[in-house]
């Protein structure tokens, strides 16, 4: 029984050291944001690495999501007579959850294992250390940059995806199954509103902040070596991953259920 009782107290001591730890950066990062100076190069550096690298694989992923919701749709649908709502729902199913989400893990996946690996190199290379040596802010010169990026880019990520997406199942729904293409679009955006495309936006935007500061951080506190920084970035994958989809449903449940 005592054994129990340390290792759940173990477990709940660390849980709430991660959870302060990880609080104080997010603290800093926003003192920071706002002092000079302000590194545009380093900005515009990470926006090209975190959005216009990511548009390839977000394209071809939204796009082949929008079609199989067309493909697997018009089973159902077509039992019910309802084919020309196939439109309607590929295009709200992808602005409300699918494109942010999948954009999201994505992200992610290629970006927040580059952020700490990267960090994570750094910091046992001794990197970060010189920064203070040189009178340079690690938080400033490194996160403020990556957050801002991700900050800024997932929510134009995600609107590419939503794009695309529709396009791909325009493609699947006119193409396979010869469904009106007027009557599709129709569909498609006559009952669209603008709140399932913003909260989609919104979302991503809590994403891209979610993901940059568990990467970041796990990347910052690196230790052991090259094992710490393998342990670091899958850490950050998986982490990131479960806070898109923890905080999908809670955003979710505030915009549509409240």
């Amino acid at each position: 029984m005592t054994k129990l009782l340390e290792f759940v107290g173990s477990g709940v001591r660390d849980f709430v050291l991660e959870c302060g730890r990880i609080s104080l950066m997010l603290f800093s990062t926003l003192f920071w944001l706002i002092r000079p100076p302000y590194r545009f190069r380093l900005l515009f550096q990470q926006m090209e690495t975190i959005g216009y690298k990511s548009v390839p694989v977000s394209v071809v992923t939204t796009i082949f999501t929008g079609g199989i919701l067309a493909l697997q749709s018009y089973s159902s649908f077509k039992r019910f007579d309802a084919e020309s709502l196939i439109g309607t729902m590929v295009s709200i199913a992808l602005c409300r959850e699918l494109a942010p989400i999948l954009v999201g893990l994505i992200v992610a996946g290629r970006i927040g294992s580059s952020m700490a690996a990267e960090l994570g190199t750094m910091r046992v290379t001794e990197q970060i250390d010189a920064l203070y040596t040189l009178a340079v802010n690690p938080i400033h010169y490194l996160i403020v940059p990556r957050m801002v990026s991700c900050f800024l880019m997932m929510p134009v990520l995600t609107l590419i995806g939503d794009a695309m997406g529709i396009t791909g199942g325009y493609l699947v729904a006119t193409h396979v199954y010869d469904l009106n293409p007027v009557t599709y679009l129709r569909s498609s955006f006559d009952f669209l509103t603008y709140e399932d495309v913003y909260s989609g936006l919104i979302k991503s935007a809590v994403f891209g902040i979610a993901i940059a500061l568990v990467s970041c951080y796990k990347g910052f506190f690196t230790q052991g070596g090259a094992v710490g920084v393998g342990r670091a970035t899958t850490s950050a994958v998986v982490l990131s991953m479960m806070l898109i989809l923890i905080i999908d449903y809670i955003m979710g449940a505030l915009f549509f259920s409240i």
